[in-house]
Parts: C-alpha cells; structure tokens; sequence
C-alpha cells in the first residue's frame, strides 16, 4: 500500500498575504490551471458553500475535502463539526460523488464526527492533528506530562483511524505536522495519505520545493516502514 503526500500549496498564498502582494499567485482562478498541469493528483479544500461546490464540481479536482472555514483564518484552525451541519454536508457530499469526485471530511479525530461522515456517505476521513501537534512542539513533549500528553493525541489518532477503517473509509491525517513528528502518525496503519503544507513551504524558502517534499517523504517513510507493504516511494 502506497501512502500519498499533497503539499497545501495555499501556504505560498500565506506568504502572498504576508505584504497583501498580488504574487506569488493562488487563487480561485489557479484552479482550473491546476487541474491541467496537475498529473497525479488533485485535492481541493473548501467550505461546504453552494459557490464552491460550482467551482468544485467545474473543476474537477481527483477530490474535494470539506473543511470548516473563517473568513479572518490564515489557514483552517480545526475539524468541521458534521453533526451539527449534518444536512449541508451531506447534501454537498452527495453533490460530489454525483460528480465522481471522492467526498472527504476533514474532522477531529472525535468517534461522534467519524460516525457520522460515514452516515452522510464520506468515502474518506482526513483526522486533523491539530492537538497531537500542538503537544509535540518544542521540548515539551519530551518528558513528564508533556510526553503523557502527546502520547494521549497519538492513541486519540489510532483510535480514530481504526474507527474509520471499520466504517469503510479512507483515513487523511494533517495539520500542524512537521519533519519531527509526522513519523509517529506515519506509524498508524490506517492512514494512508498525508496533507502537509506550512512545514514544508517553509523549509522550501532555504533548500527549494523539491528537496523540501522528498525530505518529507523521507520522514514519513521512516515512521511508516512496514515490511511487505509499497510504503512511500523515494
């Protein structure tokens, strides 16, 4: 089994902003330009609003993952609440699958959300690591209840991805992940992609986009070897 990494190019929009400067440029507009050059594949986060499924569903991205959205947020600051919008998303799933495109809820790694993603027909979950990298920063995980606290995130993963794969669905994990602990997640055997942005378009500033990804890969493979699986190529 092949673990996929997509880099959130929306993080060089981040540096964009930095000085409100119109480039470099990712936009709305970009992503019709994407779906032509892009030859692998194509995921495309949104809120679950009637112009973006538009724009989705004529662009045609491989998938399409709904997350919760703010109009002041730098980038989305945690799961979308699917129980308590039950209704949109589902109707903006079904919209999705209707245009073969795969349905993935990005949500807290919450047994409540997973249960109802896949009551509202989600074919993929992506489990946001917010808390789990948030507890990992710095040296406080390193010791005492640090350590005892991202080690309590990490089960929090496990158990989520485990859920989801016995309700049938894919399982994403991202947020917050960096090249120092995206290995332990990379160890959950249930998931099998990763969405990584922040982390690596910063280190992209000093070595170049390229040998950014392929230290990520890197580090996702080490965390992941499992003998006898595809695993992440080099």
């Amino acid at each position: 089994m092949t673990i996929r990494l997509n880099v959130n190019i929306d993080h060089v929009a981040t540096v964009r902003q930095a000085r409100r400067a119109p480039e470099p440029s990712v936009i709305a507009e970009d992503l019709s330009l994407l779906r032509q050059s892009v030859s692998t594949y194509l995921n495309m986060e949104m809120a679950a609003t009637e112009e973006m499924l538009r724009i989705a569903l004529e662009s045609r991205p491989d998938a399409v993952t709904l997350v919760a959205e703010k109009p002041d947020e730098i980038t989305t600051e945690g799961g979308l609440d699917v129980k308590a919008n039950i209704a949109i998303v589902r109707a903006a799933v079904s919209k999705l699958r209707q245009g073969d495109i795969l349905a993935s809820l990005f949500v807290d790694p919450d047994p409540v959300q997973i249960e109802v993603a896949h009551d509202v027909g989600a074919q993929q979950v992506e489990l946001c690591t917010a808390a789990y990298a948030e507890a990992t920063l710095g040296a406080r995980a390193i010791h005492g209840e640090g350590a005892a606290h991202a080690a309590q995130e990490l089960r929090r993963l496990r158990d989520a991805a485990e859920l989801a794969t016995q309700y049938g669905l894919h399982v994403a994990a991202g947020h917050g992940l960096t090249y120092r602990n995206v290995g332990a997640v990379a160890g959950i055997t249930e998931i099998t992609e990763f969405n990584i942005g922040h982390n690596i378009v910063a280190r992209a500033i000093f070595v170049g986009m390229e040998k950014a990804v392929y230290e990520m890969r890197r580090a996702i493979k080490a965390g992941s070897f499992r003998p006898g699986l595809g695993n992440i190529p080099d």
